[in-house]
């Protein structure tokens, strides 16, 4: 992917049931990729096929967006498990997705770990390795879009595992490279000129700003708008305009 070049990718699929999560059909006609729920933190079945023949309807490329089974807590809370028992939680989720996908004849392409399970993975070598080769087992040609500058990144590349690195328009960031966990003042950027602002600079000068200290570099090929928020279509909206204005092709990493 060049540097003029920038995908725009969003958590969707996260409704169950009679609960509905996210307005899954306007994000879909803004994003490049969708990293799809698969039954862990949410989705069903039903949303995932949904989810995956809308994806399709809108050339969209679809990615496996599995979190611990913590549907209570929407995947945002730590589950203590080893890693071999994440590696087949994973499995479960990508594999089921995958079968769906079948039904719809689209793709999966890529993995993306959700919620406390990716930030547990950002920080923790052994989990990321064990997603990583979880993901390798089942399809070798699945990449895995990781949060830049983490042990996700490392573990597939170390893994000879495509991978694709992705920035958050809409979380705040640790100098460590690490999320600021969402109980913690400036976790959140909820207003779109802002976040727009905030990526136009980073992708000028390839540094991020953080809360406790001097902005740290960073690498993406791809910028995350969670589907879950209020603001999500006004966010994705106002970033991809703003990047095309900037003269960026938003096109999916894959």
């Amino acid at each position: 992917m060049s540097s003029q070049c920038i995908d725009l990718n969003s958590d969707l699929g996260e409704s169950f049931g009679p609960w509905g999560m996210g307005d899954d059909n306007a994000m879909l006609s803004i994003v490049t990729s969708a990293n799809v729920a698969c039954g862990g933190h949410a989705s069903d079945p039903e949303t995932m096929f949904k989810t995956l023949e809308l994806a399709a309807k809108n050339n969209v490329v679809v990615g496996a967006h599995p979190g611990f089974n913590d549907r209570e807590g929407f995947g945002r809370r730590l589950i203590p498990m080893k890693p071999d028992e994440i590696a087949r939680l994973c499995a479960a989720q990508i594999g089921a997705l995958m079968a769906m996908s079948k039904l719809t004849g689209s793709k999966v392409a890529y993995v993306k770990p959700h919620g406390a399970l990716a930030n547990h993975a950002a920080a923790n070598r052994d989990v990321a390795d064990a997603i990583v080769a979880a993901a390798k087992s089942i399809d070798p040609t699945l990449a895995v879009l990781a949060i830049s500058g983490t042990q996700t990144e490392q573990a597939a590349r170390a893994a000879n595992v495509a991978v694709y690195s992705e920035i958050f328009a809409d979380r705040g960031y640790l100098s460590n490279g690490q999320l600021v966990p969402r109980s913690q003042q400036g976790a959140m950027i909820h207003n779109a000129k802002e976040a727009a602002d905030r990526l136009l600079n980073y992708l000028q000068t390839g540094l991020m700003p953080v809360i406790d200290g001097d902005p740290i570099k960073l690498d993406a090929q791809s910028i995350c708008v969670h589907g879950d928020s209020e603001h999500a279509v006004a966010m994705a909206k106002e970033i991809r305009t703003r990047l095309t204005a900037a003269g960026f092709e938003v096109t999916s990493f894959i």
